[in-house]
């Protein structure tokens, strides 16, 4: 059990101080690069989870950027980079084309589960 906390706390070690010396100064936080090489040399263990907790600013993969994001195969779809030229009553009649569509979609897939289950479909 000792030779694997070693090993595991090593490559903790080791990971943290190359990610350190790798990473650019302006993704570091609270403290410079110097002094978390500093702490992570002089307390390996509590150290590197210190950096990696505290040290260490995560990119968000949460909020694509324009660069990231897919373009929608749905006919109609305009780029965020170009303007919509529509007048407003032209989106809403699009809106509301795209919602008649979406419950059009949902009345077929209810009556196709009610005729596979055997019932009627139920009066709304």
């Amino acid at each position: 059990m000792i030779p694997l906390m070693t090993l595991l706390t090593l490559a903790l070690f080791v990971t943290s101080l190359v990610d350190i010396i790798l990473r650019d100064s302006s993704k570091v936080k609270h403290l410079p690069k110097v002094f978390w090489i500093l702490i992570v040399i002089f307390l390996p263990l509590i150290g590197s989870l210190l950096w990696w907790i505290l040290g260490r600013e995560y990119d968000s993969p949460r909020m694509p950027t324009a660069r990231t994001q897919r373009p929608l195969a749905e006919p109609g779809y305009t780029s965020p980079r170009t303007a919509d030229t529509r007048t407003t009553e032209q989106q809403m009649a699009d809106l509301d084309r795209e919602i008649e569509e979406w419950r059009l979609r949902e009345e077929l897939e209810r009556r196709r589960r009610a005729k596979e289950g055997g019932s009627t479909p139920a009066a709304e």
